[in-house]
């Protein structure tokens, strides 16, 4: 479903966020906090949606349905977890309170929950399931609790709301271990007043290290912010500090998408709307390859089970990850011997950089092959704990002797992560030429791949 975020209450977007907030009048003075890079290493996650509109055939509820319209007969969270992980995800957000309002959880603060639904007798507790699910399969989990709220009468009380909501989330930031993500989606809150200030209090309370997702209208409560779009592509060049009327900020972006052509819950054509794995490897390379972080949408079906169909494109999906931009086909990681003087930008370790000299900036990272070698993508990661630095840069191909070097790509921002794409090139040498860095450029990882005509997978 399209979640409209809309600017939310404005007046009250003066308080600073803990995380990613400097006191700075240059961008390059702002960095991330040791949570954000966490999160930012993450890459890959997916959002669950299941509930009374999986019943129903809806993406939007409006807090009516009877709560037995949900009684699913073969629950599966595992299920869900191993079909995240094949396809390469790192972490699992399970949607606990959608807009109708109805909890997947056993709350103390209504009875429209899974306490009147059919399903285990009322005893059932869909968040203890899922995080339960998760962390066995060595993923970490997040909460998606939707502000607002079709159903709860409070709801007319801005006030009353707000206890309300802080009591709900209370129940689940502080009963379901360490989460990873708390999502505050703005969708459907025009007009509506929320006290987000107390809000991120009680959670800093009890989950301190939780990345908040929140559109840039929520910007002083937010650590991660949404693309602004839903079809999985960053736009552009993209940077992690942005300004909001003149407070700079560390907001890395989350990209979110469904598994579904703009289905976010499950319905009965969903075979019909699937996403191809051309498709899903175009996603990955336009967020995860363009620094961001990729959010894809996964919708159980009315038994609890993702449909196989669903289950076999995330394993395709994952697989053909793999085949492109596994380890074992970096190019550059394979001739590690031969480049001593780079080696720790293409060791394919993360945890290791290369470094340009102390306070210049500019630098350049050779790699030179014992035989020709032929490739059309680069990868870029740069070491971001110092902020993100490299303003400009060059991938350029040695053209042969007495000869230029060849420009393959030039581009601005690399960020977390840069893929690049351009046309085949045969070379013994390589480079990535930083052309200009506003503080000293550090690169985690510079890697080279041949795709060439290779089949995304099954349509």
């Amino acid at each position: 479903m399209r979640f409209y975020r809309r600017v939310l209450c404005t007046a009250m977007l003066m308080a600073a966020s803990l995380a990613g907030t400097v006191s700075a009048q240059n961008f390059v003075d702002v960095k991330p906090s040791p949570q954000q890079l966490h999160w930012q290493d993450l890459e890959f996650g997916v959002i669950v949606h299941f509930g009374t509109n999986t019943f129903l055939d809806r993406e939007w509820g409006d807090g009516t349905a009877d709560p037995k319209v949900f009684n699913p007969d073969h629950v599966d969270p595992d299920q869900w977890a191993r079909a995240a992980k094949s396809a390469g995800a790192h972490y699992l957000v399970l949607v606990a309170k959608h807009h109708d309002g109805f909890a997947l959880w056993p709350t103390e603060q209504t009875d429209y929950s899974l306490k009147r639904s059919p399903w285990m007798g009322g005893k059932g507790d869909l968040v203890r399931m899922t995080e339960e699910a998760v962390r066995k399969e060595g993923l970490e989990f997040g909460i998606y609790l939707s502000p607002w709220d079709r159903h709860e009468p409070r709801y007319k009380d801005p006030a009353a709301y707000d206890k309300y909501y802080m009591a709900e989330m209370d129940e689940l930031v502080q009963g379901y271990g360490p989460l990873v993500e708390w999502w505050l989606d703005g969708a459907g809150s025009g007009g509506h007043v929320y006290d987000f200030k107390k809000y991120m209090e009680e959670l800093r309370t009890y989950q301190s290290n939780t990345m908040v997702f929140a559109d840039v209208g929520l910007f002083d409560y937010g650590d991660i912010r949404w693309v602004g779009q839903e079809d999985g592509h960053i736009r552009w060049e993209n940077w992690n500090v942005i300004d909001r009327h003149g407070q700079l900020r560390w907001r890395p972006v989350e990209v979110d998408t469904p598994l579904h052509k703009l289905q976010w819950f499950w319905h009965p054509n969903s075979d019909q709307t699937l996403k191809s794995v051309a498709e899903l490897l175009d996603i990955w390379e336009n967020s995860v390859g363009r620094g961001g972080q990729l959010m894809l949408g996964l919708a159980p079906n009315r038994h609890g089970q993702l449909p196989q169909a669903d289950v076999t494109r995330l394993q395709e999906f994952g697989a053909a990850l793999q085949a492109r931009y596994g380890l074992d086909k970096d190019l550059a990681h394979q001739y590690l011997a031969n480049n001593s003087a780079v080696a720790s930008a293409i060791d394919g370790n993360p945890d290791t950089f290369w470094s340009a000299p102390d306070g210049s900036h500019s630098g350049m990272i050779e790699v030179d092959f014992p035989q020709p070698v032929t490739f059309d993508h680069a990868l870029s990661m740069e070491w971001l704990n110092e902020g993100q630095c490299v303003e400009s840069y060059a991938i350029e191909a040695w053209d042969g002797a007495g000869k230029p070097w060849k420009t393959l790509i030039r581009a601005q921002a690399i960020g977390h992560m840069k893929l690049d794409r351009f046309t085949p090139v045969t070379t013994t040498r390589v480079r990535l030429n930083i052309l200009a860095s506003t503080c000293t450029a550090r690169i985690r990882e510079f890697q080279l791949f041949n795709v060439g005509d290779q089949p995304a997978g099954a349509p």
